[in-house]
């Protein structure tokens, strides 16, 4: 996902001279290309995060628009101020990649897991939060930040994730992908989560329950009217997501619930990361495990809650 995720910016910044790269004290080979083609719109800065938001807003308050590239904990955490101050009260056009959103850098242990990225980004006005599901879908939101109003929080996995999206399906910013419909339970995603919804429907199907599968790759603006239709035709919904229990995507979709006005009492379970640092190192996978965010979870609490 990260690899075609820069190299759709590169390709962007070949057809649109508006377009500027700043990366952060990324690896040797990182976009060469880019660099080599288009030296004067591409800039790696060292271990310097705040200032490089600095940088992007001086270069969208002159027209271009940005992409800024850097480990997602430290370009949420330690540049927050700026990130409110500099884009988003000016709704300035910088597109801001978090590398290894979630439990990613695992083997880095809880300094470097970027698990509440999704709600510092989502809180801030004028902010849009986007998590592709895998490197097709991340394909398509590319192109379609350029002439995006106001700033973006671009989610990235770790890479060599499953393609599970569909390209089929229509993708626009801030509306959500139906990939099931389903009328005994719903299940709504966003990132790579969305490979182990799929698989927790078809073998739920199997064993006769019907599921609906969201797929919110657009966690703010969060498409509000999707989310509203499904659950209003199932007894059960069940958020599941890479990220902290507290402010992401569970939490969106648990403010649209409680306000909704349905026909019949609905079950909402939330699957995620409980309110603790990840403490154990190991790998993306078996933190998942750790934290029971896995297709069998699903499957579990769909039949227990249905």
């Amino acid at each position: 996902m990260r690899k075609a995720c820069l190299n759709s910016v590169y390709e962007l910044a070949k057809k649109d001279g508006r377009v500027i790269f700043i990366g952060s004290d990324l690896g040797q080979g990182t976009l060469d290309a880019f660099k080599k083609d288009l030296p004067d719109r591409f800039f790696m800065e060292g271990i310097s995060e705040a200032n490089i938001i600095g940088m992007a807003a001086g270069f969208a308050l002159n027209g271009k628009v940005v992409f800024v590239n850097t480990i997602a904990s430290f370009l949420t955490r330690r540049c927050f101020e700026q990130i409110t101050i500099d884009l988003c009260l000016q709704n300035l056009n910088v597109r801001l990649i978090g590398n290894g959103g979630g439990l990613v850098y695992a083997p880095l242990g809880p300094t470097h897991l970027a698990i509440e990225d999704i709600a510092i980004m989502r809180a801030i006005p004028n902010m849009t939060v986007v998590a592709p599901c895998d490197a097709e879908e991340m394909k398509r939101l590319i192109p379609a930040t350029l002439d995006h109003k106001g700033p973006i929080y671009i989610r990235l996995a770790k890479g060599w994730d499953p393609v599970v999206s569909s390209g089929d399906l229509p993708f626009e910013i801030g509306k959500g992908v139906t990939y099931r419909c389903g009328h005994d339970a719903l299940i709504i995603t966003t990132g790579v989560m969305l490979n182990s919804a799929l698989s927790a429907a078809d073998e739920l199907e199997k064993q006769g329950v019907s599921v609906g599968v969201l797929h919110l790759h657009t966690v703010k603006p969060i498409d509000k009217e999707s989310i509203l239709e499904h659950s209003q035709k199932v007894s059960t919904i069940i958020t599941i997501e890479e990220h902290s229990i507290i402010g992401g995507l569970g939490g969106a979709v648990a403010e649209i619930i409680a306000e909704a006005d349905f026909d019949s009492i609905k079950k909402f379970r939330r699957i995620a990361i409980p309110d603790v640092f990840p403490d154990e190192y190991g790998s993306q996978a078996s933190l998942l495990q750790t934290y029971s965010i896995t297709t069998e979870k699903l499957i579990s609490e769909i039949i227990k809650n249905k």
